[in-house]
């Protein structure tokens, strides 16, 4: 028997704790960590608990199809495992381990430009598809050439993310010396280093595999961009609305935008090429005090009105929740810290896990819903807080059901359909 399976991990927050156990302070608070106060991490999270559920009763759903479309492609589930940096320091050869795993349960793995495997033996690595995510990191060249990289490996779309001017305030990476760990002076570094100590288990992996990694496709003159904190490297690197021009140009091929906040955000992301966004605030990660993604995904489908997918990250632990997100709209939604726990509990079989997790929770509150198909969840199954109805993002309009029908899914409840032919007389 694996250490993550039942009756040892029935949810993430089991494999959150063993991943806790395993990996060194700094290491598991990179993962578990937010900005500054870390009330966006928190509500991104709870917000799901606001959201009730509306179930018919009485409905035979013996088979649940999970099965969706995400720019074309076909996935087995309506999850994707998001973009997360260094995830080479969780488990040795990190990112190739998870998107192995996302491959094996038929659905998407993002890599991250900041990571410790180059794209090409990421895409070796699966027989599922792979998207490339976007940092400027290293300048307009050195993105080009990763852009390129990620088109010659494979990758089916290209994420470009567009909420990191400056890197958040994560007090506890400074708390845990991450400046000081990554700085390669042994005086300043000793203070502490005893949290590596702590974890021999994980400390003998991580030599084994070459020690301290480097961002692998941040290619510059000298080659791969050493490891280093890299709050500078993002400020000097940010991306702007302008920068989309020639990065359609060198990328040729779907674009999704991630770091949407706003219904004018949304707008600029369509204005400027985008076939999909994804509503994130970074896994409150960046500015802490934003609005919590579920909360903000009303207003993003509004401003889109069908003519992009949208897609929801942040807060996704149970698969209730992933089914609040597509009851709400949303086509699919990433996880990020979900999977990352399971690779720093236990590698690929710690990614499957979470994975499998939410898949059965998913099938099992669908079958409780009385609903047999993703394709037809709508805002009729639930409830939603007072405050979020109004005329900004509430009952959509005639025209956007009808874009909803064009691009597959199932419009809404006959309720709120009723509710716009009366609005829009």
């Amino acid at each position: 028997m694996s250490r993550v399976d039942p009756p040892s991990v029935v949810n993430i927050a089991d494999l959150r704790l063993i991943a806790k156990k395993r990996l060194p302070r700094v290491v598991f608070d990179y993962i578990d960590g937010a900005a500054d106060a870390e009330w966006t991490m928190r509500e991104n999270a709870r917000v799901f608990d606001d959201v009730m559920f509306r179930p018919r009763s009485a409905v035979a759903t013996s088979n649940v199809d999970l099965r969706t479309t995400v720019l074309g492609e076909s996935i087995e589930l309506p999850l994707i495992l998001a973009p997360v940096g260094s995830s080479r320091l969780f488990w040795p050869r990190g990112e190739e381990v998870a998107a192995r795993a996302a491959g094996e349960a038929g659905t998407i793995y993002t890599l991250s430009t900041l990571s410790g495997c180059p794209v090409r033996d990421v895409k070796a690595a699966t027989h599922g598809p792979v998207w490339y995510q976007l940092y400027l990191v290293g300048g307009r060249d050195v993105a080009l050439a990763g852009i390129e990289r990620a088109k010659n490996a494979g990758c089916s779309a290209l994420v470009v993310t567009v909420d990191t001017p400056v890197a958040g305030m994560r007090e506890r990476d400074v708390r845990n010396g991450t400046k000081e760990l990554v700085s390669g002076a042994p005086f300043t570094m000793l203070p502490f280093v005893a949290q590596f100590l702590a974890r021999p288990r994980w400390l003998a992996a991580f030599l084994a595999d070459g020690g301290l990694m480097k961002f692998a496709n941040v290619i510059l003159k000298d080659g791969p961009m050493p490891y280093a904190d890299v709050a500078a490297a993002l400020e000097q690197s940010m991306v702007s609305w302008a920068d989309f021009q020639w990065i359609r140009d060198a990328w040729q091929g779907p674009i999704v935008v991630k770091g949407v906040h706003t219904a004018d955000d949304a707008r600029q992301s369509i204005d400027h090429g985008a076939k999909a966004v994804v509503v994130s605030n970074h896994g409150g990660r960046q500015l802490d005090g934003v609005a919590p993604t579920l909360c903000v995904l009303p207003e993003v489908l509004a401003a889109v009105k069908g003519e992009a997918e949208v897609l929801l990250d942040g807060g996704i632990r149970r698969g209730s929740d992933v089914v609040k997100a597509l009851c709400l709209g949303a086509r699919a939604v990433l996880i990020g810290r979900a999977h990352a726990y399971g690779l720093g509990a236990a590698g690929g079989a710690g990614v499957a896990r979470a994975i499998e997790i939410l898949r059965s929770d998913i099938v099992r509150t669908m079958k409780l819903l009385g609903c047999a198909s993703v394709r037809d969840l709508d805002r009729s199954f639930i409830d939603i807080p007072p405050a979020w109805r109004n005329d900004r993002f509430g009952t959509p309009t005639l025209d956007e059901i009808d874009r909803l029908r064009v691009h597959g899914r199932r419009p809404l409840s006959q309720e709120i359909i009723d509710s716009a032919r009366r609005r829009d007389r």
